[in-house]
């Protein structure tokens, strides 16, 4: 993977990017604490960071699917670099309060929701499918090292000249990964005859896509209770470090940089670790240490337990999420990827935007450790959803797109944006075999509705015992022409055990139907 000129200045670029943006928000915690001594508004200050991920999140998987993914990136980080340096003016003359930091926080924030999508699919662009897993872990070790080295940076830097050298940092980093954008810009998007989506219709398609994909559903579901108990250590880390342990901004940038060295040494064994235990034991240790972090910071006077706890905490806390992440990109095609990617981090940062609120709200009404327990109580809990929603990797048959079966035989082709399309399929078995047919052709509901279709439905012939149809709906001319390319080599499989129930010799029947205004 590092012998791709790609991937290695994609990766440089992201690794510079994340020590800034981390420096960025270490700084910003820290000088909320000593601006106002609030726990509510010291995380807070997480929240304006992610909060954006959940409102921008699917838009920009939309715009990461349809546009040109470089010119998206570069001029985010153009604007991320701007809002970064009027902070650092405002700051240097005595001007950013509370509003003012969480604004320009959100700013930020918001370029970096807008940007993320299109960076992901970028990186799993850069490698062929068989290396992704590996790829994956590579970019969470640059991560947590940026995670790890950021905060320590900051608080140095914050404790010898102050937070403005932090936000100054911040922008140097988001214009490090515009250049980088100039000289490994991603490759476009394969060509295609079909019409491009638009963004509210792209939206949609990318939720029926999650809402009616078993495995992609269950690992939202999953990381959204991880990061929404998780959340808890890191938006009452600034509290723990000033009022329980008394330190300065340089012991509570250690304390970041123990969870982020944490998850480093993490990155480099949880591949092997992946592969010898699964995905699921993963996840369950991981919940089981970082709710065992959470205890030890909610009730240590000392300094010395926490350190070592956050660094197991780190650790636990990149291979669970890490899980999360691998396990959506092996289980989506191409065409959805960055939807799928903007929605699994629309699911772990919206959780971790409003539970960091969540959880400063509550301790400010119930104390620090209560706080902190109760979010450790519910990490514990986490582990009892692989039952109703196990996690798994993709298949390569799940994410390769086939080819249409039928060639496409209508009298005259619609305009695009007429419908809604009811298509019907009609298939004659034999009687004996009809129960074992609707229990097949049951299974073809799921890869329809999620690749576009708004009803579906099997019905018997009253008169013909023999006869079913299979009807479903689109909304549209294009959105039918969508659904048909969509289909998968595991839905291709699916619908040909249908198909086997059909005599030899008996025709299957396709007609579709345009409605009428």
């Amino acid at each position: 993977m590092l012998r791709r000129p790609a991937f290695r200045g994609l990766m440089g670029g992201s690794t510079v990017y994340f020590i800034g943006s981390a420096m960025q928000t270490t700084a910003a915690s820290w000088l909320m604490v000593e601006l106002t001594g609030s726990s509510f508004l010291a995380a807070l200050v997480q929240t304006a960071v992610f909060l954006p991920m959940f409102l921008l999140a699917l838009p920009a998987g939309v715009l990461g699917d349809i546009t040109d993914r470089g010119r998206l990136i570069f001029r985010t980080m153009i604007v991320n670099a701007a809002a970064a340096a009027l902070l650092t003016a405002l700051v240097v003359g005595g001007w950013a309060g509370p509003a003012v930091l969480l604004a320009s926080v959100f700013i930020c924030g918001c370029c970096n929701a807008l940007m993320s999508p299109s960076w992901n699919s970028a990186v799993a662009d850069a490698v062929p499918r068989e290396d992704l897993p590996q790829a994956v872990s590579v970019i969470s070790i640059s991560y947590n090292i940026a995670r790890a080295l950021g905060p320590a940076l900051a608080g140095v830097v914050f404790a010898l000249g102050g937070a403005s050298w932090n936000f100054a940092a911040g922008c140097l980093a988001a214009m490090a990964l515009a250049w980088t954008m100039t000289h490994w810009p991603p490759p476009p998007h394969p060509p295609s005859r079909l019409p491009a989506e638009r963004l509210w219709g792209g939206m949609l398609s990318g939720l029926r896509f999650a809402w009616h994909s078993q495995a992609v559903f269950a690992q939202f579901v999953r990381v959204m209770a991880y990061t929404g108990a998780g959340s808890a250590l890191w938006a009452l880390l600034p509290v723990v470090a000033q009022r329980q342990l008394g330190l300065g901004a340089a012991g509570f940038g250690l304390l970041m940089g123990c969870m982020g060295g944490g998850a480093v040494v993490a990155g480099f064994l949880i591949g092997r670790l992946r592969q010898r235990h699964g995905l699921e034991r993963i996840v369950a240790a991981g919940c089981i240490v970082f709710a065992l972090a959470m205890l030890v910071c909610a009730w240590s006077p000392w300094a010395a337990p926490v350190y070592l706890w956050l660094l197991l905490g780190g650790g636990a806390w990149m291979a669970a999420t890490s899980t999360f992440g691998t396990a959506t990109q092996t289980s989506v095609p191409l065409w959805v990827r960055s939807r799928a990617l903007a929605m699994h981090t629309l699911a772990s940062l919206g959780a971790f935007a409003f539970g960091s609120a969540l959880w400063g709200a509550f301790a400010d009404l119930a104390g620090l450790g209560a706080a902190l327990t109760l979010a450790a109580l519910l990490m514990l809990v986490g582990p009892l959803l692989a039952r109703r929603f196990p996690l798994r990797m993709g298949a390569y048959t799940d994410v390769t797109l086939a080819v249409p079966r039928d060639d496409l035989f209508v009298a005259y082709e619609p305009g695009l944006e007429e419908g809604p399309v009811a298509v019907e399929i009609g298939y004659r078995i034999r009687e004996e075999d009809a129960q074992d047919f609707l229990d097949e052709i049951e299974k073809l509901r799921a890869p329809r509705q999620r690749d576009g279709a708004t009803f579906w439905r099997v019905y018997r012939d009253l008169s013909d015992p023999t006869r079913f149809v299979e009807r479903f709906i689109v909304a549209s001319w294009a959105d039918y022409l969508h659904q048909r390319a969509r289909a998968t080599l595991t839905d291709e499989a699916a619908e040909a055990r249908v198909r086997a129930y059909v005599p030899a010799g008996v025709e299957i029947t396709v007609a579709h139907y345009i409605a009428e205004r």
